[in-house]
């Protein structure tokens, strides 16, 4: 794991969270971008070399409305930035960590993901991101 790529926070409203993280940071998001296969919509902020991903439910069986239901609007994976994907899960099956994607899949920002069981890290849900070239 080469860095922490992103911090993903889970949101009830985009717009009204675009807002605020706009304040906070005092710019606009850089990019926003729906990602179908998991039923959500992305704005992504940068603040210095670190990013924030806010996630928003485009439908009410997806992950992230499901995480909402259940845990309320707040941080939701810590993602971390690799340089090969394939190499990285299987040191971490190895590991005794439990991937809950073991094929990569296309996520948001030109990025392929792979997800860490929570259950596995304590309680956090892990993203592991490759850049696609």
């Amino acid at each position: 794991m080469n860095k922490i790529e992103h911090i993903g926070i889970a949101v009830k409203d985009l717009e009204v969270s675009n807002l605020l993280f706009e304040k906070l940071f005092g710019v606009p998001a850089y990019k926003s971008e729906a990602v179908e296969s998991e039923g959500v919509i992305t704005s992504f902020f940068q603040n210095g070399p670190n990013k924030i991903e806010l996630l928003a439910a485009t439908s009410p069986g997806s992950p992230i409305a499901k995480f909402l239901d259940k845990k309320g609007e707040g941080i939701h994976h810590i993602a971390f930035d690799v340089t090969d994907i394939i190499e990285e899960v299987e040191r971490l099956k190895s590991e005794g960590f439990v991937v809950l994607n073991e094929i990569p899949k296309k996520g948001a920002d030109n990025k392929l993901v792979v997800f860490l069981h929570p259950k596995s890290t304590n309680g956090v849900l892990i993203e592991l991101c490759q850049e696609i070239k």
